[in-house]
């Protein structure tokens, strides 16, 4: 991006009165394209005094803490990421305290973390290190001191890391603006110091952060301070916020192909054929001349040549598939050298897709249906593991390849939870799946989960097994309310009534309904869940003007019955 996040920042840590110095303290901020994705992190810790080795805690966290937190998926959210790497920290801590001490006190400390991250700030905190906000010469404290106070003058730890097995992490998100000063410190600091003191001490030397953290600690140190001394410092100088103009301009970096024909070559990739097109997209099947393997082309259409949300989203498909590698899923290859057009490879799946395979299978058996469920499924929940939401699961958006595996093939509506932290002037709209198979919430305005994708394996099932949609139509805000479910029995007799029973639950139009994981579904396709099974309703309750026409018949047949014996006496 042409206007990066930056920050000026320093900090400076002190033994002070103690023999060795059980702080630590981090700032990191990456290149790009992780400047992006994943922001910009500072780590505060403070060994407690009282373990083993809280030198060693502390400086395991901040080291372990930046290092793993770029490890993570770019398609996770902050808070996610921070919380599996704190949670990692914390068991290894506790771990590692009670093989080499032999005790739960053995590797215990505190600590504060703040990550960056377009124009957020995400906070986690653990013990009684803190995070301070100066912000237009009002410095507020956004962190609460985990401490249980014996006395009046006396308090110690409730929470810190290593103390147990599980630890729970306050996590907190505040907006950030350009000017934003954000100061991190130890106990040994803000103990001894009070707030005037610190914002009058880092305003002398705004230029120099580094200097104004000395400064600091030098006031704690005359003011008594009986600890180690640490503080951080850093400014928002600057925040990733692009104009739509300079947005545009990365996005458009790569001009569209031209239209492509059989035989023409395009950056080393012969195409063979076309595919399939739409009024979105372009797919070719082309061969690499390198390795003399077939592969696919798909390009972006000419119709959006100047509309930036649809060549971000574009962009945002291919992403996505590069960073889901599972059998059950399409995968994204890397071209051959630079592009010189913009269009995205993968592999050639040799097969038929779903849709078809519904078409030729009319009313399938669910002995049929469930392997070809099951392995959707695990290419769906490897989207979940990443933080992505598909949103577009369909017949159509499924290949099956000549030896009966399922590959989801789409992604060109995949919600990414780690991307969506990123401001962009973009606004996406909300709906993007398939009206057949989008689920009931997309349609009231609510943002897609992983049960509105559990929503739509449901109706493909359901279609799978019926030929129908489990509401006789595509749903829309304006019958969401009139619509009932129809019993997939009721479609094909053969359907047994436990499986109808879980496809009623996976396609609840209320999603708190629903199955809440996916292999909860699978399992109830498997074999018969006991609390979903129904008692057959007697036919008054089933359908009541079928029973009164019954019982009218039948008595009309009992009177002529009655009449003619009457009549022949």
């Amino acid at each position: 991006m042409s206007n990066d996040l930056i920050i000026s920042a320093g900090q400076h840590s002190d033994k002070g009165i103690k023999e060795s110095n059980e702080d630590a303290c981090g700032i990191y901020t990456p290149e790009q394209p992780l400047l992006t994705t994943k922001g910009i992190a500072a780590v505060i810790a403070d060994g407690v005094s009282s373990s083993e080795a809280g030198r060693e805690a502390s400086e395991s966290c901040v080291k372990g803490f930046i290092s793993d937190y770029y490890s993570t998926s770019e398609s996770w959210t902050v808070k996610t990421s921070g919380r599996r790497v704190l949670g990692a920290l914390n068991r290894w801590l506790f771990g590692r305290g009670q093989t080499a001490f032999g005790s739960a006190q053995g590797m215990l400390t505190t600590l504060s973390a703040i990550v960056i991250k377009s124009a957020t700030a995400h906070l986690f905190h653990v013990g009684d290190t803190r995070i301070y906000r100066l912000r237009e010469n009002e410095l507020e404290c956004l962190t609460r001191d985990h401490q249980t106070w014996a006395t009046s003058e006396k308090a110690f730890l409730s929470r810190a890391m290593g103390a147990d097995l599980t630890v729970e992490i306050d996590y907190r998100s505040e907006p950030v603006e350009v000017g934003d000063v954000f100061i991190l410190t130890t106990d040994g600091v803000h103990e001894y110091i009070s707030n005037n003191e610190l914002v009058a001490l880092y305003e002398t030397d705004t230029a120099h952060p580094d200097r104004a953290a000395r400064n600091i600690i030098t006031r704690a140190l005359e003011h008594g301070s009986q600890d180690n001394l640490t503080c951080q410092i850093f400014r928002i100088d600057q925040l990733p916020n692009q104009n739509e103009e300079e947005f545009y301009q990365h996005l458009t970096e790569l001009p569209f192909p031209p239209p492509l024909e059989n035989g023409q070559i395009l950056d080393g990739y012969k195409i063979i054929r076309e595919i399939h097109a739409t009024k979105r997209t372009q797919v070719y099947l082309a061969l690499d001349t390198d390795s003399d393997t077939k592969v696919i082309i798909k390009t972006p259409s000419v119709n959006f040549e100047d509309d930036p949300e649809y060549i971000d989203g574009f962009l945002h498909e291919e992403w996505a598939g590069k960073r889901i590698s599972n059998p059950h899923v399409l995968k994204v290859l890397e071209p051959k050298g630079r592009r010189r057009f913009l269009y995205y490879i993968t592999e050639y799946v040799e097969g038929q897709t779903l849709e078809q395979w519904i078409h030729d299978n009319p009313k399938a058996d669910i002995t049929e249906v469930r392997p070809l469920i099951e392995q959707t499924v695990a290419g769906v929940r490897a989207f979940h593991r990443q933080e992505m939401i598909h949103q577009d699961l369909k017949p159509g958006n499924i290949m099956i390849d000549t030896h009966g595996t399922v590959k989801i093939v789409d992604f060109g509506s995949t919600k990414i939870a780690g991307i969506q932290e990123i401001n962009t002037p973009i606004e996406h709209g909300t709906l993007l799946g398939t009206y057949d198979y989008a689920a009931p919430e997309y349609f009231e305005g609510y943002p897609g989960s992983a049960r509105c994708d559990l929503y739509s394996i449901g109706v493909i099932a359901y279609e799978m097994l019926t030929g129908k949609l489990p509401y006789g139509k595509p749903l829309s805000k304006r019958v969401l309310k009139k619509v009932r479910y129809i019993p997939a029995k009721q479609v094909n007799p053969a359907v047994p009534s436990w499986v109808d029973s879980a496809l009623e639950k996976a396609v609840q139009l209320n999603s708190n309904n629903r199955y809440e994981r996916m292999s909860e579904l699978v399992c109830d396709l498997s074999k018969p869940n006991p609390g979903l099974v129904k008692q057959e309703q007697p036919l008054l309750e089933r359908n009541p003007i079928a029973f009164w026409r019954g019982l009218a018949i039948t008595l009309l047949a009992v009177n002529l019955i009655l009449l003619y014996f009457l009549l022949t006496k």
